[in-house]
């Protein structure tokens, strides 16, 4: 079944279908194995910040550059993915908060980055005033933004497919394997392969790794977001919270997208993320708080998907230690929608050069063998996944 296909791409979400893209770019005709639908779960389930705020540092470098991609989205793919640059801001509300944001400025620029800068209760205010007085300042990034995930992802899709790629949803990877040369991956549905194989699996990656012998100290969440009625224009940026989670940002309708790593139910077996409701009012708790005048809006409606979070918060994007033709890249903790542009151009790279144009040593697979975390024991190559 493999249909002459070069590549075979386990997980059709944001960073499988960009790496699609990429390689198709290059010529690479690549097969999307996704179990679900394109979109499903991190890639169409999280709040669509486009954020180089807040990253550690050794994503920073990745996030700069898939921010000028996604400046120029449309040119690249057609559709520029609903992209907005509001710029995005990280409040503090307290002293001790405004404290920690100028420590982590003053760290990036000791580093050479200038992106992120501190601001004042007063310049803040004048950015938007709507917010509650107790506030104090915090960082902010003028050409952050924010996008629609599932217009995105669906966008790369349709830009790999007119390029040659291949999708077929509702294709479980069950199991993968090498013999000679060739990638193989068992799904219900038959058996696909391909000289070489690409896993962004997103929560369900870390066992088709282990399946190779690379374990991933790596485990699933559910990410919920939540929508409100509509209300009159009050908030222009994009905004974050340096002392509790937070991702908010009022769209031109009116409504409200609330999310900023909200933890729900990950039921990793049924591909099933659960809302947890008590935990909602936590974060509609912090809503009201920054904004007052929100207290009786009412929610329209919450939902849940799965994402993968790795014990030491980086990612894996990375070529295989163990296996030939093997590239990884998932465990983008919640925040990974933002570096899906560049992260497919690295894999495509990885793939067909062996290595890629920004370092990513602090990505590699085997860095948790280094660290001590890897298992004693590693599974066969052909043990059972689910993806």
């Amino acid at each position: 079944m493999n249909d002459a296909t070069e590549v075979l791409i386990v997980g059709g979400g944001l960073h499988g279908s960009s790496s699609a893209f990429h390689l198709a770019r290059r010529g690479v005709r690549a097969t999307v194995l996704e179990a679900d639908y394109v979109g499903r779960h991190a890639s169409g389930v999280n709040a669509g910040g486009v954020r180089t705020l807040g990253r550690p540092l050794p994503e920073i470098p990745l996030a700069l550059l898939s921010r000028e991609i996604w400046h120029n989205l449309a040119d690249l793919i057609g559709d520029n993915g609903g992209f907005v640059p509001s710029g995005q801001i990280k409040i503090a509300e307290s002293e001790a908060e405004l404290d920690q944001c100028r420590a982590r400025v003053a760290l990036l620029e000791a580093q050479g980055f200038t992106h992120e800068r501190v601001i004042d209760r007063d310049t803040l205010r004048a950015l938007e005033p709507a917010l509650a007085p107790h506030v104090t300042g915090g960082i902010f990034v003028e050409r952050d933004g924010y996008a629609l995930p599932y217009r995105t992802t669906t966008a790369f899709r349709l830009a790999a497919q007119r390029l040659g790629a291949r999708f077929h949803e509702g294709t479980p990877v069950t199991r993968i394997e090498r013999r000679g040369q060739q990638w193989f991956a068992h799904t219900p549905t038959g058996t696909f392969s391909a000289p070489h194989l690409v896993v962004t699996a997103g929560a369900w990656a870390a066992d088709l790794a282990r399946q190779v012998g690379e374990p991933v100290p790596a485990h699933p969440e559910g990410l919920m977001l939540m929508v409100t009625h509509r209300v009159a224009p009050f908030c222009r940026a994009t905004l974050g919270a340096t002392g509790r989670p937070l991702s908010f940002k009022q769209f031109d309708n009116g409504t409200v997208v609330i999310g900023g790593k909200l933890i729900g139910i990950a039921d990793l077996a049924g591909r099933h993320g659960e809302v947890d409701f008590a935990r909602l009012v936590r974060s509609a708790q912090t809503v009201t708080d920054l904004f007052p005048h929100l207290r009786d809006l009412g929610i329209n409606r919450a939902w849940a998907g799965v994402e993968a979070f790795i014990d030491d918060e980086l990612p894996v994007l990375s070529r295989s230690r163990r296996a030939d033709n093997l590239t990884y890249s998932f465990g983008y903790c919640g925040s990974g929608f933002q570096l899906g542009p560049i992260c497919g151009r690295l894999v495509a790279e990885l793939v067909l050069d062996g290595h890629a144009s920004l370092p990513l040593d602090a990505f590699a697979i085997d860095r948790f063998e280094h660290a001590g975390h890897s298992d004693a024991t590693h599974a066969p190559v052909t043990a059972t996944a689910s993806h």
